[in-house]
Formats: C-alpha cells, sequence, structure tokens
C-alpha cells in the first residue's frame, strides 16, 4: 500500500511538472505567432524542408517529433474530390468517400446571393472535415475573359465586383469548419490552352481593375488561408513562383499571411521558388490529369536542391524560416486547431443546401408567351429530348471531377414530379460524349447509340408531333475541348449537330423549351423560333430536382447572368481585336527560361464583357445580370443620402421594389457607376452595388445599397495607386446591365 501511494505521488508530481513545462507552441492561451516563433525555433532544417513540399499526391508531411500532423489537401470547389492512391493517379477504391456535388461555381455566381455562398462554403467544410481534408482546392475566381475557356464553369463570371461580393462568403464558411480555403488561379488563367505556355501581356490597369480585385477580397475581407499559383507566365515568370504577383502585390501590396499553393506541376525552378513567394509545392512533374512521375518527392525543387543550395551557401534560411512560418500558422488554424467542428458527409442539410442554391441560380432567359412554367392542365404528355437529360455530369471535367452518392438526372426528376398524371416520353436527339469515365470514376452508364443524326433528329420530331411541351435539354458537357480542364473550347457553336435538332423541333411545335446545361455561352441561331430558353449549369447531385422545380414553378427563377451572352465571338473583345490564343514566340527565344512560349497580350485592356459591348454599342443575345422571372417587378422612387461625397464618406441609394404580379419572387437590384467625366478613359458603366429581394405579390420593399471612394477609383498606372476625380457621377439603377431604370446624380469633392 506505501509503494502504491508513492507512486501515485510521483506520478502527480510528474504530471504537475509537465504540465509547468508545456511547450509554448502547444499552449493555446498564447498567441498563434507566439506559438510559431517557437515550433519555428525547435525545428531542424529537414523537418523545415519537408513541411514545404508534398508527401504524396495530396498531403504533405507535418512534424511527428513536435506533435504537428500531416496536412491534406483535396480538390473542389464544386464537392470533395475522391481519394487518389498515395502516389498514383489511380483511384483508392474507398466506399466512404462518394459525396454531394454542388452547383457549379457559375451557377452560385448566378444566384446573385452572398448568402448562398456562405452556405456553400459550409457545407463543403462539413464534407471536408468528415473525409479528413484540411484544405479544399477552391474556389476559383479568375475573371470570363471568353465564352471559349474550358474552365469558366469554375469560376464566377465577368465581373470583379461580383466575384469579389460572391467569393468572400464561401471562403469565409468554408473556414468556419477549420478547413482552408485555396483560392485559384492565381494569376490571370485566363484560358486553358497552352496554360503552362502563355504569357499573358496585360497593362496594370487591367491587371489591378479587372483581374485581381476578386483575389484581393478573398485575401483582405474573406481572409483566405491559401492562394493556389497558376500554371501559367506572367512577365515571363511562372505564377507559382513570380516576384511581381506573389512578393510584391500578394504579400507586399495585400500584406497575405497566409501559404501560396503550387498548382500541381506547376512549379519549375528551385531559385525562383525560394525567392519569388511559392511556399509549398505540390506536384511537380505531374499535372494531376495525365502525367506523373513516381516518388519524386524529395527531388522536388523545394527539397532536396533547395537543402543543397542552403548548406553550400547559396541560400540563407531567410526564406525557408518565412516559408515556414506561413505552413506553421496554417497548421494553427487547421490541423492543430482543436476547436474544429465535426463534419458530416451527404447529409440532408446538405442536399438540401445544393438544391437551394440550384433553385436561385437556374437563369430563365427567355420565356415568350410564358410558356413555362409549365402548365398541368395543358400537360398530359411531355417529349424529354437530349443526351443531357440522361447523361451524368460529376464525372469528367477534370480536377472538379467528383464521386457522388447520388445525381439526379433531368428525365429522372421530371418524371418524379410529374408522377403518374403526365407521360413523360424521351428521345434521344443527338449522340455526344458516351465514354462516362474519369481518373478511375465511371458512372456506369450504357450511352452508346449508333444510330445517325437523321435519324435521331426523325425520331425526335416524330414524337414531338403529339407532345404538349418539348424540353430540350442540351448544352455542353464535361468532355476534352467543352467544359473542361485542359483545354478550350473548339467552337462557339453547340456540338453535335444540336442546331439541327432545335430548328427541326421548332418546326413541329410552339411550345418548345430549351434548357442549356453548360458553364459557357453558346450561340443560339434559333433563339427566336425557341419559346423559352432556361440556364441550368452544371447543378451537380439535385440537377433533375432543380430543373423540374424552375420548369414547373416550384421555384421562381431569380438567377441572372454572371457574364455577357454574347451572340457570336465577334462580339467579344477577346476575338475582335484576335488577341486569343496569341502569338508563339520564336524558337529560338528563350527570355521566360525555355522555348515554346506563346504571348497573349490583353488588347481589350479593361473592357471585358459588358464593357467591352457597352463601348462598341453591341447588343448581345443576353446581357450580363439578365434574368426573368414568373411574376414582374417594378423599381421606383431612387433617392441618395446626399448630393455630395468626400472620398472618406460614403453614399447610400434607396431603391422601392413591388412584385408587380402574381407569384412571390425575387428581384435583385443592380446598381452601375458612370463618370460623367475623367482624364482617362473609362467604361461606359461599371457594377459597384447588387441586393437580392423576396417579395410576395403586391409586397414592396426599400432595398438600400451603399458606396464609398472605392467605387469611383481607377487604377492610375502612373503612380500604381487607385485614384478618383473629382466631379459628377451618375447612379444607375436596373435588373440587368442592359436594362437601367432609374438614375440619379451626385458630385466627388
Amino acid at each position: 500500500m506505501k509503494q502504491f501511494i508513492a507512486s501515485c505521488v510521483f506520478v502527480m508530481c510528474a504530471m504537475t511538472t509537465n504540465a509547468q513545462q508545456t511547450p509554448a507552441y502547444l499552449d493555446e492561451s498564447l498567441q498563434i505567432e507566439q506559438r510559431i516563433d517557437d515550433a519555428l525555433a525547435r525545428m531542424t532544417l529537414q523537418e523545415k524542408i519537408r513541411v514545404i513540399h508534398a508527401q504524396s499526391k495530396f498531403s504533405s508531411a507535418g512534424v511527428p517529433r513536435l506533435g504537428f500532423p500531416d496536412f491534406w489537401t483535396d480538390d473542389g470547389p464544386h464537392g470533395v474530390r475522391p481519394d487518389v492512391l498515395w502516389d498514383e493517379w489511380e483511384q483508392a477504391g474507398q466506399t466512404n468517400d462518394s459525396c454531394v456535388a454542388f452547383p457549379a461555381l457559375t451557377c452560385l455566381a448566378a444566384t446573385w446571393n452572398p448568402d448562398m455562398s456562405l452556405i456553400y462554403g459550409k457545407s463543403l467544410g462539413e464534407e471536408a472535415l468528415y473525409r479528413g481534408k484540411d484544405m479544399i482546392l477552391g474556389p476559383g475566381v479568375n475573371i470570363n475573359r471568353t465564352p471559349l475557356g474550358g474552365r469558366n464553369f469554375e469560376y464566377m463570371g465577368e465581373d470583379p465586383y461580383l466575384a469579389s461580393t460572391m467569393v468572400v462568403p464561401y471562403v469565409q464558411g468554408l473556414q468556419s469548419m477549420g478547413v482552408s480555403a485555396c483560392v485559384k488561379h492565381y494569376c490571370l488563367n485566363n484560358d486553358e490552352e497552352y496554360r503552362n505556355q502563355v504569357n499573358v501581356v496585360v497593362s496594370d490597369r487591367a491587371l489591378h481593375e479587372i483581374y485581381l480585385p476578386a483575389f484581393k477580397a478573398a485575401v483582405q475581407q474573406g481572409k483566405a488561408w491559401a492562394i493556389m499559383g497558376a500554371y501559367n507566365i506572367y512577365k515571363n515568370e511562372h505564377n507559382c513562383h513570380n516576384q511581381y504577383t506573389l512578393n510584391k502585390i500578394l504579400k507586399g501590396d495585400w500584406q497575405f499571411d497566409g501559404v501560396v499553393v503550387s498548382d500541381w506541376g506547376g512549379c519549375h525552378d528551385t531559385d525562383q521558388a525560394v525567392k519569388n513567394g511559392l511556399d509549398m509545392e505540390f506536384g511537380s512533374w505531374t499535372n494531376g490529369l495525365s502525367a506523373g512521375t513516381s516518388n519524386a518527392y524529395d527531388n522536388y525543387f523545394l527539397a532536396t536542391p533547395y537543402i543543397i543550395g542552403i548548406q553550400s551557401g547559396k541560400y540563407t534560411t531567410k526564406e525557408l524560416d518565412d516559408k515556414v512560418r506561413r505552413v506553421l500558422r496554417l497548421f494553427f488554424r487547421t490541423t492543430m486547431n482543436r476547436n474544429r467542428p465535426h463534419g458530416f458527409l451527404c447529409s440532408e442539410s446538405h442536399y438540401e443546401a445544393a438544391r437551394r442554391i440550384a433553385d436561385e441560380g437556374i437563369v430563365l432567359l427567355q420565356n415568350n408567351g410564358n410558356i413555362l412554367p409549365i402548365d398541368r392542365n395543358k400537360a398530359k404528355r411531355i417529349l424529354v429530348v437530349g443526351e443531357n437529360a440522361i447523361k451524368m455530369m460529376t464525372v469528367g471535367g477534370g480536377s472538379s471531377s467528383l464521386k457522388v452518392q447520388r445525381e439526379i438526372l433531368p428525365l429522372e426528376g421530371l418524371r418524379q414530379r410529374f408522377g403518374n398524371d403526365v407521360v413523360v416520353d424521351y428521345a434521344r436527339g443527338y449522340v455526344g460524349d458516351v465514354s462516362g469515365e474519369y481518373n478511375g470514376v465511371t458512372t456506369g452508364q450504357k450511352l452508346k447509340d449508333n444510330r445517325s443524326e437523321s435519324k435521331l433528329i426523325a425520331e425526335a420530331v416524330e414524337k414531338a408531333k403529339n407532345a404538349d411541351y418539348v424540353i430540350v435539354v442540351g448544352g455542353l458537357n464535361k468532355s476534352d475541348y467543352q467544359d473542361c480542364e485542359g483545354h478550350d473550347r473548339k467552337q462557339y457553336e453547340l456540338p453535335y449537330a444540336q442546331n439541327r435538332l432545335i430548328e427541326a423541333l421548332a418546326k413541329t411545335t410552339k411550345r418548345l423549351v430549351y434548357v442549356n446545361i453548360s458553364g459557357n455561352a453558346v450561340a443560339m441561331p434559333w433563339k427566336d423560333k425557341v419559346g423559352a430558353i432556361v440556364q441550368a449549369w452544371f447543378i451537380g447531385s439535385e440537377a433533375g430536382n432543380a430543373i423540374a422545380d424552375v420548369l414547373m414553378g416550384d421555384a421562381n427563377p431569380s438567377g441572372k447572368l454572371p457574364f455577357t451572352w454574347y451572340a457570336s465571338l465577334n462580339d467579344c473583345g477577346a476575338h475582335a481585336l484576335n488577341t486569343y490564343p496569341g502569338t508563339w514566340r520564336s524558337a529560338k527565344d528563350k527570355s521566360a527560361g525555355f522555348s515554346k512560349i506563346i504571348d497573349e497580350e490583353y488588347k481589350e485592356g479593361i473592357y471585358v464583357g459588358y464593357r467591352w459591348t457597352d463601348k462598341n454599342n453591341i447588343k448581345p443575345t443576353f446581357a450580363f445580370g439578365h434574368g426573368l422571372s414568373y411574376t414582374t417587378f417594378s423599381m421606383s422612387n431612387l433617392r441618395q443620402s446626399a448630393k455630395e461625397m468626400t472620398r472618406d464618406g460614403k453614399l447610400t441609394f434607396t431603391v422601392t421594389v413591388k412584385n408587380t404580379g402574381s407569384k412571390r419572387g425575387a428581384e435583385t437590384v443592380q446598381l452601375y457607376i458612370k463618370d460623367i467625366k475623367s482624364s482617362v478613359d473609362r467604361p461606359v458603366k461599371e457594377l459597384k452595388g447588387f441586393k437580392k429581394v423576396w417579395l410576395e405579390p403586391g409586397e414592396q420593399k426599400d432595398v438600400d445599397m451603399t458606396i464609398d471612394n472605392n467605387a469611383l477609383a481607377y487604377y492610375d498606372e502612373t503612380t500604381g495607386t487607385w485614384k478618383s476625380e473629382d466631379g459628377e457621377f451618375d447612379a444607375l439603377v436596373g435588373n440587368a446591365s442592359d436594362n437601367i431604370m432609374l438614375k440619379s446624380r451626385f458630385m466627388l469633392k
């Protein structure tokens, strides 16, 4: 007994001593920066090097000796990518890595509702936590410069203000779960073709006014913990280690305190990686899609070559310690955060979030004769036509490809919604990509159909003769050279003879509804022959349900386009000026350090999207911000809080919005600012505020939108600063960039 008591006393004394000796980096009562200082001082050179480069396809090492666990990333931004093997781009074969596929970010942007971004980010964070992921590689905020961009579906449209406003709550929601966002692809990654070789030539003004604001907002307002460098080149330096974009702008001007992560295979040089702002290197010698080198981790540019450089005296540890500080800060925010909440996978709340976002993001582009919503009294037989009505869209498209627990297809959603009361028939109409596989994930669908185009169209036309409504579900898919990573589209027109199909059906029925599935605009030469046109995006697990919601009127469409829908490619500045995809350099020109460089000059400057069409008086097929409803709204009584504004002040505009129709619905009030007289060329107008408001029939509400000096400023290339000029400005209010209803003038003094 005496021995037992003595042992207990000894253990208690030891525990007290250990508690008193808790190292500072583990003391949660201390500030994170103090804990970082202490951890950094305890790390060996080898431990420091280990945490700044990958150890597997999606993980980097922790510091086991100090209790820091490994750090796990995974692709987003629309769901958590299924797990692959440690060092191979093959499926790990797990049974618990299915997920909810949320709508693509073009759909999220089309909601024009920051509340949806917050729900999106939080739901995705919960799924990531359950899967043991510490960082999601997303969201993407590159600007839609050309509708041929293969990866536009992953981004948030053409306007910097819209993208900035929508990205912030996504980042905040995701990181509220203790999962790091990794905002990508910084920067100027605006097309996919030749993405590793394209050197972007752009004015400083366009860079700061168009292409950087969403990243800046993610950093300064969203407090993003990580930024992913882009594959492309700027000023002859790859953007994963670029002294201008990373050291000067991101870490200098914006005071970013997080980590810069390379895109997979985006690091090319040890010296530049050391000196030009890269913090964590992933995927070298592999692009994550088609190429890969096995067990190369010790040979990464920031691995053994870096150690040798330090040991030989080529480098000091100054840059290394800054990188490791940033990585440790990331650890304390994620893997070392004991207060991280619990995760959930495929919960009903996540499916509800996905459906709600899809319902709000689907855009009613055209509704001639109020053909929609479908009248149940007139709909006894409905014909659904098109491969996209039966094809899974969650598999494919590049790194955003997913393995879902379920995906409701459009035909399935419509049949479930109509039940047994309505006959829902189907005709294939066209045959596109029937493969249904990406990176080892297969859809299990058997879509092969050897019939000719003529036979497929003839069948659809014959069935349409007996249908009360014909719904064509077409558009693009996630195959190479469509909406897919790695390549851009080769044409603006719809593929697979869909134009021929739609033209034939338009001659057969007046109740023709076209549902476009894509992340990009497409040419619509038959637009005036079709009753209704609905842009339904890639909307993930709840696609079929959401499309049925909108077509039936269960959800009143309230989405607005986040980009300009051009009538032809020549209506887009990048194509009108023949700047896309660029000009190849001479093979002898090694100014970027290697051969085969294509220079792409953004000659249109700040005139992207509606800024270009406004300047050149071009009428698009559908304007930026356009989107119809099943009800009607009025806007009236625009007033402002003052007639003058100072540079350190603010100005609030108030407009009365009324639902003048018979259904509950939402309208998005859009505020554009026009500089009446400027010393520099400025756009006709620029979006500087918006707010979505839900109203019952007959209800009206006052909507406030507030601006400050930032809304009036332009980037002055002479001084390298933002500048506003005294004088008159117009506030233009409407519900689309081409539908301005109200105007008021104010002075900046």
